[in-house]
């Protein structure tokens, strides 16, 4: 059964799925940040479902050249975006971290040139090899075959590419699998999440989203109750609206910032991702789902949207090595961004000791930098959707600062 997006999501898929006009479609990919006029705009990397579909990933990829970006964006050039010693700076995380780890990415359908991408990522920024030959990558279906994989996709396999390089640069000595998932039905990347954990990863990173259900407290129980693992879901690319499974009681939900460098203390500065175009950070409260007892705030009576947060602007993105369905060097954003690598973060902290790893960063929020600027829309109660000192829902507690908010 389709499973209903919320919000602004749920326009622009309708437009999708009847595909009566080319005008549905340019509403539906297309989107440009909020002030100024020389601002890149990008393109949803899964932004048509295929027949039968229920998630859409949260891949926003830059689409025009433009200096909007602190480093400027030259799609298909040289590296242009945030690279791994930048994203290490700004979230205080070790060079050389995820030794002795393994994370999983989960997404839909095949990317055939995945490995020889992640390659050649790794390859331009000094990152020790991973490859299948060397043990430390492993691409499987649902099944966990090695062989017999899903339809090749160029959408997702932008989501693949991103996902790949964000674990890379952020623990760039740990082992990668890749579990990709026949169709993008909560099913499929359900079943996929429990392969990636059959296969021993304790770090699961799902960079997808669709219209929360009724079913959604069985899909939980079903595909996300892994005690020990620390699972990240992106909170989506559509403002305020919750998405499952970024719900789930059992996951750490993932919200999105803009990144920029500074010249203060930290050498960064952060504030709510959000455009004028109903683009942003997702949050808010979920329907259906129970509220952790670890998560305290007052305005939701069941579970709350995001838990942490990291870059997710594609103003601000990052760099990417994509080939199928790319030529090459390409800038992202959206909260894909921010949920591998936050799954990255806690590879970097080691082997999860609390069953939800996502209740550490609660005991732990001084550990984290809070962003108290910005909002995706004006809502009741405000954090829910505007930043402030302490919880917001766009943000969570804040985004990295080292590894302690994410240590058991």
């Amino acid at each position: 059964m389709f499973r209903t997006p919320t919000t602004a999501r749920a326009a622009r898929i309708a437009l999708a799925l009847t595909g009566t006009a080319a005008l549905g479609l340019s509403a539906l990919a297309t989107a440009a940040p909020a002030g100024a006029a020389n601002a890149p705009s990008w393109v949803r990397s899964c932004a048509v479902l295929r027949a039968g579909d229920t998630m859409a990933c949260n891949a926003l990829k830059v689409t025009d050249v433009a200096q909007a970006h602190p480093l400027g964006v030259t799609p298909n050039a040289t590296p242009s975006g945030f690279g791994p010693s930048d994203l290490r700076s700004a979230y205080n995380l070790p060079a050389n971290g995820g030794a002795g780890q393994t994370v999983a990415i989960v997404d839909a359908y095949n990317d055939p040139s995945a490995a020889a991408d992640l390659a050649v990522y790794r390859a331009q920024y000094g990152l020790p090899a991973c490859t299948v030959a060397n043990g430390c990558f492993k691409q499987v279906s649902q099944t966990g075959s090695t062989t017999s994989l899903p339809s090749d996709d160029s959408g997702w396999a932008g989501e693949i590419s991103l996902d790949l390089d964000m674990v890379s640069a952020i623990a760039p000595n740990a082992h990668i699998i890749l579990v990709e998932a026949s169709s993008a039905s909560m099913g499929d990347l359900g079943t996929s999440v429990n392969e990636a954990v059959k296969l021993g990863a304790k770090f699961v990173s799902n960079s997808y989203g669709g219209g929360e259900s009724s079913a959604d407290t069985s899909y939980d129980a079903s595909y996300f109750n892994h005690p020990g693992v620390a699972i990240t879901v992106s909170s989506g690319d559509s403002g305020y609206g919750v998405e499952y499974p970024a719900a789930s009681k059992y996951v750490t939900a993932v919200g999105g910032t803009s990144l920029k460098k500074a010249s203060n203390s930290r050498g960064w500065t952060e504030s709510v991702w959000s455009t004028s175009s109903s683009e942003g950070a997702g949050s808010g409260c979920s329907r259906y789902d129970a509220k952790p007892t670890w998560q305290k705030d007052t305005g939701c009576a069941k579970r709350t949207v995001a838990d942490v947060s990291a870059v997710a602007d594609p103003a601000t993105g990052v760099a990417v090595y994509q080939t199928y369905g790319g030529s090459g060097w390409n800038v992202y954003g959206g909260t894909s961004v921010a949920s591998p690598i936050i799954a990255a973060v806690y590879a970097d902290a080691g082997a999860p000791h609390a069953a939800i790893p996502a209740a550490d960063a609660y005991a732990h929020p001084g550990s984290l930098n809070d962003v108290t600027t910005g909002k995706t829309a004006t809502c009741s109660p405000a954090y829910l959707c505007t930043a402030g000192k302490g919880y917001d829902g766009p943000t969570g507690l804040g985004t990295p600062n080292g590894l302690a908010a994410f240590t058991g």
